[in-house]
């Protein structure tokens, strides 16, 4: 049996649910995860932050399109999906260029002194700091409800969610794409690769040319401290290097040594020595010492060389179209370009600026 839809996507990460929900208002949409659950990859290990100057210049046009629905989500939740945290980044003398560049273009920014760094997290070493930057419109994201207010609002349009169906087969003729799918066949004029690290591999069993996407680990482990310490009042700090970084985790600390390495796509599980040494990198920068890890884990995040999200139809295949390459960007970037990938699909006009849709198109990597 052969089941039609009108789009078919292919994940069901934060990127495939959000854009499949966005494109179900006015198709028939189905999604196919290869995990039991959705989010199970990048999406449910995401650090859940929103930043507004995060990432390039592009990068930052798309934050700040996405953060009125993080805000107000409407239909997705009753309440914000953002809570207050703010961003606090440290720099020693020799980072002074990177802090300079950082700040550069940002908005929202304020100059702080080593004193004052150490007022907002207590157990930072002053002595260790040259200057740091804070950013208090930083917020939290509660990506759960993100992702379940998503999934719910593709339900209520018919839209569906077919889990363990790992995607083994994709040809393409007479106007269709047909997809073999957990024992299962599909169809679809558009079909979305939202397979996150997986979607040059998708790319590969479509025929369809890759776009050179590389996962890239990254770690984390949560930490205790003593208990004079209220660290739910502090921001996410870290240094401008991007060498390590710490988020308040339920109580507790959560603390990632900021890691990249490439591998290939997979269940990601951290590397001990990588989280040995950024573990080593913040505590010389905290009055704390790292005594005992509770527990840790990894994700990966995928780039193309750009460091540039890819959104829109490939060049080479019609009706192939590209939402990958989020990197790091993935959750606080997905209510922008669920939007745009919807109005793209469905021949609307986009509400992003068009330098911006033409600066994530596929077309610059062929």
């Amino acid at each position: 049996m052969n089941e039609r839809s009108d789009v078919i996507v292919i994940g069901g990460g934060i990127a495939g649910i959000s854009a499949a929900a966005e494109i179900a208002r006015d198709a028939r949409v189905t999604v196919l995860e290869a995990e039991p659950v959705t989010g199970y990859h990048a999406t449910g290990r995401s650090a859940a932050i929103y930043i507004r100057n995060y990432g390039n210049a592009v990068l930052r046009a798309i934050n700040a399109a996405s953060e009125p629905t993080l805000a107000a989500p409407g239909a997705l939740c009753d309440h914000s999906l953002l809570s207050p945290r703010g961003e606090l980044l440290i720099a020693s003398e020799s980072e002074m260029p990177k802090l300079q560049a950082y700040a550069a273009d940002a908005v929202g920014l304020e100059r702080l002194s080593a004193v004052e760094a150490a007022q907002l997290v207590p157990i930072l070493r002053p002595e260790r700091i040259a200057a740091a930057i804070y950013e208090p419109g930083a917020q939290s994201i509660d990506v759960d409800a993100m992702l379940q207010g998503y999934t719910r609002l593709l339900k209520a349009r018919q839209g569906k969610v077919i889990t363990k169906s790992p995607v083994t087969a994709i040809t393409s003729g007479g106007g269709h794409w047909k997809i073999a799918a957990g024992g299962a066949s599909y169809s679809a004029p558009v079909v979305v690769n939202a397979a996150g690290a997986w979607a040059d591999a998708i790319a590969a069993i479509a025929g369809t040319a890759q776009i050179g996407l590389q996962p890239m680990r990254r770690s984390a482990a949560i930490l205790n401290l003593p208990p004079e310490h209220d660290v739910m009042s502090w921001p996410l700090f870290g240094n401008v290097s991007d060498t390590w970084y710490a988020k308040p985790e339920g109580g507790k600390l959560m603390v990632s040594p900021a890691d990249e390495d490439a591998v290939e796509p997979h269940d990601a599980w951290p590397d001990d020595m990588v989280l040995a040494e950024g573990l080593d990198r913040y505590e010389q920068a905290v009055t704390v010492p790292v005594t005992r890890v509770e527990r840790s884990w990894a994700g990966l995040r995928s780039f193309v060389p750009d460091r540039t999200p890819v959104v829109g139809m490939a060049p080479d295949a019609p009706g192939f179209f590209w939402l990958a390459g989020q990197g790091g960007y993935g959750v606080q970037t997905a209510p922008a370009l669920s939007q745009l990938a919807a109005a793209l699909i469905l021949q609307r006009g986009p509400t992003l600026d068009p330098d911006i849709v033409a600066a994530i198109a596929p077309d610059r990597l062929f």
